[in-house]
């Protein structure tokens, strides 16, 4: 697996080379989102905000009402929950292109409740005119600029720091999933680093002779998929979601209006945060804790099938867990 570090780092300067009109926006936690880069080499298109999200989300709206494509950068909590209302008024109801890159979803830090994005999806869906992306590898982080900057309006995106593995060799595409294996039993929709778990079970299920469809979901909103809710409808017992997020609109709700929008009468199992806030621990550990890694899949998708699945450790597929302290980011959180 290759492993990468400060993907977005490298990839903003490179990206932003030749587009004059966008500029980044940071709210004191500059080398922390990988925008330091940026701010050393375009010095006049780099705004230091200050601890003052509120401020930063109003001016961002002003900037690109000024023809400017704005990148706000920040951790994620510190966006939705702390300048939401800037967000509605200044950015999503007038329809401008402020693009917002949130830090530090859910589990991968270990900051506790202030600093865990775990309800996001579902409040900045539920904006009008907003779009929601998610990264899953070094891939999608190195695509995701120029996805975001081509969709009309605001964008939300999950972004991932830090050192990351490359686990798709194409880029990712604005409401298309990916399709990482065909089956007729189970269905299982999965998003940003829950994918790699996902993965991981890829030789239990075949060794068990259980075969399953496995998707990997990057745009959240808008959500509609045609060809997962033809797999799911014609699936032998239903689908599972994996996320790390709430169950309460996130991907499995996403995946549950769609399932009733169509009709289609088969099982949901979501997997992701139930109803609670999270503690400060070690990514592993909190997925554990919370159940949301391989193990809590693989429990699911026996209840799904309605019998035990055989294996063992060694039978289960690798994962990169980065460091917790690397020189890779500035910080553990």
């Amino acid at each position: 697996m290759e492993i990468l570090k400060r993907v977005h780092a490298n990839n903003l300067v490179k990206w932003a080379k030749d587009k004059p009109e966008v500029l980044v926006l940071s709210a004191d936690l500059t080398s922390s989102c990988e925008a330091d880069s940026f701010r050393d080499t375009y010095p006049d298109r780099f705004f230091s905000m200050g601890i003052a999200e509120q401020n930063m989300l109003a001016f961002a709206g002003g900037l690109a009402r000024e023809g400017f494509v704005p990148y706000v950068h920040t951790f994620a909590v510190f966006i939705y929950r702390r300048a939401l209302d800037q967000i509605a008024m200044s950015v999503a109801y007038p329809n401008l292109p402020v693009k917002m890159i949130g830090f530090l979803p859910g589990v991968t830090t270990p900051g506790g409740a202030t600093h865990q994005a775990i309800e996001d999806t579902a409040i900045m869906r539920s904006l009008p005119n907003m779009t929601v992306l998610e990264v899953g590898d070094a891939t999608e982080v190195e695509n995701v600029l120029d996805l975001a900057y081509k969709i009309p309006g605001p964008v939300y995106v999950w972004m991932l720091r830090g050192e990351l593995p490359r686990i798709f060799n194409t880029p990712m595409e604005f409401k298309k999933p990916r399709k990482l294996s065909e089956g007729k039993d189970l269905v299982i929709v999965s998003a940003g680093l829950c994918t790699e778990e996902m993965l991981r079970t890829t030789k239990v299920f075949k060794d068990n002779g259980v075969d399953v469809a496995m998707y990997h979901v990057s745009t959240l909103k808008p959500f509609d998929y045609p060809e997962s809710m033809k797999d799911i409808k014609e699936s032998k017992y239903g689908v599972i979601t994996l996320e790390n997020h709430t169950i309460i609109g996130g991907l499995g709700t996403c995946i549950a209006e769609s399932m009733a929008e169509e009709g289609i009468g088969k099982k949901l199992y979501r997997v992701g945060i139930n109803d609670v806030f999270l503690h400060g621990a070690s990514r592993p550990y909190l997925m554990k804790e919370y159940g949301i890694d391989v193990h809590a899949l693989l429990q699911t998708a026996e209840k799904a099938i309605g019998k035990t699945l055989k294996y063992t450790e060694d039978d289960l597929g690798e994962v990169f867990i980065p460091a917790l302290h690397s020189d890779a980011k500035p910080e553990a959180l």
